[in-house]
């Protein structure tokens, strides 16, 4: 005979409404085909975007996609790893000094430098990466911190061979006669291919066993190695997979800007690119290139509100940004379109 309180609770349970959910994304958001069609249109846009504005502008952009770059790799590591860096801007270097020294004492052709100052950058990030194996947190978070100190000094030290302080000078890759392009505009092409496969390869990377081993050590890492997942290697490649991007991005980084020194890769550039993933939306594909363009556009646009202070503003910056958005610019995005209603 069953119990009188439960048959009621069982009664109020099923007469009760439902609890509330938060909505769901629209139909036609959620369709493949609106997002082939929207990714066709953002393609038209970035291909038809350097013909409409001036070269500065241009090169702005080229600077966006090539911090997107960056801040994919440590999008990699953080977002989707779980992983910190503090020094994420020293494989930046790595792979912009890589590039560079090949083009001014082995004459290398530019597009061979792409795969060597990547692979310089993935070999360097395997071998930093071996300390996440027993490192987490704080402590981790020193250690990489302490790659961005020291490779400075390291880079001035050799002077023979990077330049020591005065850096090195070179020559920007030159459009070919058929393409009719503009220097400006054929560096941002170039960034712009680069990007693109960049973006693909991380997409295919994330959607592999590899993504889903990084995503369950984020989780939670006992889990992950009751589920079998080897944490010493995927926190190893992680690292590694993060160098690379970064690595790719210092070398195109070489050859739009045609000059690299020690003082363009502190600590403060390791901190920025931190600071604009977390604000741009951490586990996205759309996070680094909102990142990308607050890297880009609001140190400067600090700088122009106040010159004597321009860490501050930059500083109060991030605040407002983390207090509007506390998932980044991306989760904002994502909220806003989950507000859309459904269409029955």
């Amino acid at each position: 005979m069953s119990n009188p309180t439960e048959t009621n609770a069982a009664q109020a349970r099923t007469a009760a409404p439902p609890p509330p959910t938060a909505p769901r994304p629209p139909e036609w958001w959620r369709s493949a085909r609106w997002r082939w069609g929207a990714a066709a249109l953002l393609a038209a846009a970035a291909c038809y975007a350097p013909f409409q504005l001036v070269p500065f502008h241009v090169f702005q952009l080229t600077m966006v996609l090539i911090y997107a770059v960056a801040l994919l790799g440590l999008n990699l590591l953080v977002g989707h790893a779980g992983q910190i860096s503090l020094g994420h801007g020293a494989f930046f270097a790595i792979g912009a000094y890589t590039a560079a020294i090949l083009l001014e004492h082995w004459a290398l052709p530019y597009p061979l430098t792409l795969p060597v100052a990547a692979g310089a950058a993935f070999l360097l990030g395997l071998a930093f990466g071996v300390p996440a194996m027993r490192l987490r947190g704080l402590y981790l978070a020193l250690v990489t911190l302490a790659i961005a100190i020291f490779l400075v000094p390291l880079l001035k030290r050799f002077e023979d061979l990077t330049g020591g302080s005065m850096g090195l000078t070179l020559a920007k890759p030159a459009p070919p006669a058929w393409s009719g392009l503009a220097e400006d505009q054929w560096l941002y092409f170039l960034t712009l291919a680069v990007a693109v496969a960049a973006f693909l390869l991380c997409a295919g990377l994330l959607r592999s066993r590899v993504g889903r081993a990084l995503h369950a050590i984020r989780d939670s890492e006992g889990a992950a190695e009751v589920m079998g997942v080897r944490l010493s290697v995927h926190k190893t490649l992680a690292f590694a997979w993060s160098a690379m991007f970064a690595g790719t991005a210092g070398c195109v980084y070489t050859w739009v800007i045609g000059f690299v020194s020690p003082d363009s890769f502190t600590v403060n550039l390791s901190i920025t690119l931190l600071a604009g993933l977390v604000v741009g939306g951490l586990g996205s594909l759309s996070g680094p290139v909102l990142g990308g363009l607050f890297v880009m556009f609001v140190p400067s646009f600090a700088q122009d509100i106040n010159d004597a202070a321009p860490g501050v503003i930059f500083g109060l910056l991030i605040i407002a940004v983390m207090y509007v958005a506390p998932t980044g610019l991306a989760g904002l995005a994502g909220r806003l379109i989950r507000k859309i209603p459904r269409k029955e």
